[in-house]
């Protein structure tokens, strides 16, 4: 049997931007998995998840039109990742062959509710990473996120894959996408094996170092948000307002280079300086664009945080989920965690995920 697992994750600044080729953004694996085992089966081959067996698909509606949105469901990406990898193994001239797929996820709650970790990120690089040892691929990390990437936007166009690359990579990274419309042309030209193979224009995934005493909480809302609508909405809103949109992107590459420095420079002051300024930056964006990013709910969670000395702000696309706050070790966390609980915010016991779990097979 084969066991692989993937971490989940959360957006630390640059959100939003970090759609849009080259712009940066920070991100940062936690210490919650997907994990997916592959076993050898004879003439039929099974996928299973207790998790998902009983996960909604949500639609909407689109010039009066119902409109399944198949970008929420896990199954989509495990299917997605198994396509795009057997066409890389028959395309290097290994026999396929049939097996047992069960995966297992600590990154949504028990009756299905999302935390915002990333699960559809986390899936797609276990499910790539379990074939990759099942079919002997001797893939590389770069190459895993390729896959996964090329898999995940199959199913989901309008991501930047900086989910994929913290699930790949672990621990604190620096990240900016690739030219999604350049990877679209070189689809129709090449095999999966060139594609690769290929230097991607504008990709950029760096390891930051981690400040000795910066410390990552993690609080959650309560209340699920989709990041595809999110991020729909958003893109629908920035036509008409393009040169302010122009100036949201100017502005949050800054603002995340700044926060990169303080990471390279141990400087934790810094790192605060800019999670507020990034704060802004997204409450600008709500104001340009109309859609709703910091709920009140988790205006509270970060106004709570800056009562006890931490720098806050919604992560990911916002709209529910989770909040982060960074602060110094030498900060007491406990009347914080008190004062978020008596405002129904949950913490979550998370922790910064750094080195790469052992793989069995």
């Amino acid at each position: 049997m084969i066991e692989v697992s993937a971490p989940g994750k959360l957006y630390i600044a640059g959100e939003y931007a970090v759609v849009e080729t080259g712009h940066p953004a920070i991100i940062v694996a936690i210490d919650q998995f997907v994990t997916v085992t592959v076993e050898t089966a004879r003439k039929v081959g099974s996928i299973q998840s207790e998790q998902y067996s009983g996960m909604p698909i949500r639609w909407t509606r689109r010039d009066g039109e119902l409109v399944l949105d198949i970008r929420e469901n896990p199954f989509h990406y495990i299917l997605a990742a198994i396509r795009l990898t057997e066409k890389y193994a028959r395309e290097k001239n290994i026999l396929l062959s049939f097996y047992d797929l069960k995966v297992t996820s600590e990154l949504d709650s028990s009756n299905g509710r999302k935390y915002g970790l990333g699960s559809s990120g986390a899936v797609t690089v276990a499910t790539v990473k379990a074939l990759n040892m099942f079919y002997a691929l001797n893939l590389t990390q770069i190459e895993i996120f390729k896959i996964a990437a090329l898999a995940n936007l199959t199913v989901q166009d309008n991501g930047s894959c900086g989910d994929i690359a913290a699930s790949c990579y672990g621990g604190w990274i620096a990240f900016s996408t690739f030219d999604h419309q350049w990877l679209q042309e070189q689809e129709k030209q090449h095999t999966i094996v060139e594609l690769i193979e290929m230097d991607w224009p504008g990709l950029s995934i760096e390891s930051l170092p981690t400040p000795k005493d910066l410390r990552l909480l993690i609080g959650w809302t309560g209340s699920p948000a989709s990041t595809s609508d999110l991020v729909d909405q958003v893109h629908r809103s920035r036509k008409e307002k393009m040169v302010a949109y122009q100036k949201f992107l100017q502005d949050s590459t800054l603002c995340v280079h700044e926060m990169i420095k303080g990471f390279k420079e141990n400087n934790i002051d810094l790192i605060q300086a800019m999670i507020r300024k990034n704060r802004q930056l997204l409450h600008e964006l709500s104001s340009i664009t109309g859609v709703l990013i910091e709920t009140p709910a988790l205006n509270k969670l970060c106004s709570l945080a800056e009562e006890y000395e931490g720098a806050a702000k919604s992560s990911g696309a916002g709209g529910g989920d989770c909040g982060i706050v960074i602060v110094d070790q030498k900060s007491g966390i406990l009347p914080l965690m008190s004062a978020w609980e008596l405002a129904e915010i949950t913490p979550l016991p998370l922790h910064v995920y750094s080195n790469q779990r052992k793989e069995k097979g």
